[in-house]
């Protein structure tokens, strides 16, 4: 296979992971059906967002957890057909092999960055690992390293900070120890005890404790959905739901949501500090001609316009609406957000057919 050959295979398979805490990468392996990442991308989480080429953002579970070798399986998305990607054999890696070290780092949808082994077997905290060159970031974590076959043969677990591209990974044959384990209990929630590694799940726990060495367990803990938030985030959420979105999945973090409408993105935060709600639709971006007739004509709107803004943030055109959140109710912020929405999606098309404006550009 060609380098481009084995990226573009692995476009499919490779998985953005988010938690509120932090964003990371998974893949797909076809032979156990499961998606595989690091224990420390979902650490803390039962249930994660995922997103990939061939499916939009959606909730999954957690089944599997290891901390001791940094590695959890999630279900994967129901009716998705992926190719097949297959692990290697973490033995016949040789210093100076040339690898693949596949992920979404920062969040970035899907980045590859080519580099060679620089030692096979670098033992740390009593683990080998494999010491790679190929710059690996943050989000880069549960990502595959493959080799130039296209076989996975490890799992981007850590970088050393500061130190120039010191990265590493967790050979293939641990994680295919622990997946051959896992399999027997396919579906079913497990906790690999780090003390003795008893794969240790309901059927077998006793009472909160590891039934081979005694060492207390902490299940996999799944989200309870009837959990309610409080206070404006409480009314932005029953919003949400009330013009057809899914409070979860829009919610990014802390006081932060997401959702699509139409062509347009819009971003609504809450600062507890600051006592405003703010939404923020980003449209489309300016023209490379003529970009003064736009001026104008947001200017214009702006003068009409009593209870949104239109600003430009670089290429970026950006329609706000704010309110003071003691002013906030349940009829007025449904109200403001609807509003917001529907002239978002309206003024999107509007600049693009009319002013020549440029279709915001979202990675697919």
């Amino acid at each position: 296979m060609t380098l481009s050959e084995i990226i573009e295979s692995f476009k499919v398979s490779v998985i953005q992971i988010a938690t509120q805490q932090s964003t990371g990468t998974g893949f797909y392996l076809n032979e156990y059906n499961l998606i595989i990442t690091n224990h420390h991308v979902i650490k803390g989480n039962g249930d994660v967002t995922i997103k990939g080429k061939t499916f939009p953002k959606q909730f999954t579970k957690v089944v599997f957890y290891d901390s001791k070798y940094d590695i959890a399986f999630l279900m994967p998305p129901h009716e998705i057909q992926f190719p097949e990607i297959k692990l290697g054999d973490y033995k016949q890696l040789r210093d100076g092999d040339d690898i693949l070290a596949i992920g979404h780092p920062y969040g970035l949808n899907y980045s590859s960055t080519q580099g060679v082994i620089s030692r096979v077997d670098r033992v740390q905290n009593g683990l080998n690992y494999i010491q790679i060159d190929a710059a690996i970031n943050p989000g880069n974590s549960g990502g595959p390293l493959v080799n130039m076959t296209g076989e996975v043969v490890g799992v981007n677990t850590f970088i050393i900070r500061g130190g120039d591209n010191l990265g590493f990974a967790l050979p293939a044959n641990y994680l295919r120890e622990a997946l051959d384990q896992y399999l027997p209990l396919n579906g079913t929630s497990v906790v690999r005890c780090h003390s003795c590694s008893t794969l240790v799940h309901e059927g077998n726990i006793d009472g909160e404790y590891c039934p081979n060495c005694g060492t207390k367990i902490e299940l996999i803990a799944y989200k309870d959905k009837n959990v309610e938030t409080t206070g404006i985030a409480k009314t932005i959420e029953d919003i949400l739901e009330k013009l057809g979105k899914d409070k979860e999945l829009a919610r990014s973090s802390t006081n932060n949501w997401e959702v699509k409408e139409g062509s347009a993105t819009i971003k609504i935060s809450y600062n507890p500090d600051s006592y405003f709600v703010v939404g923020d639709a980003y449209l489309c971006q300016l023209p490379k001609q003529e970009i003064g007739k736009v001026y104008e004509y947001l200017l214009r709107e702006n003068y009409h316009m009593k209870s949104m803004l239109f600003s430009v943030s670089q290429q970026d055109i950006i329609l706000t609406s704010l309110t003071y959140d003691m002013d906030m109710t349940a009829q007025s912020g449904e109200k403001m957000l609807k509003e917001l929405m529907t002239k978002a999606d309206y003024y999107d098309n509007l600049l693009i057919e009319q002013f020549g404006c440029l279709p915001k550009l979202e990675e697919s």
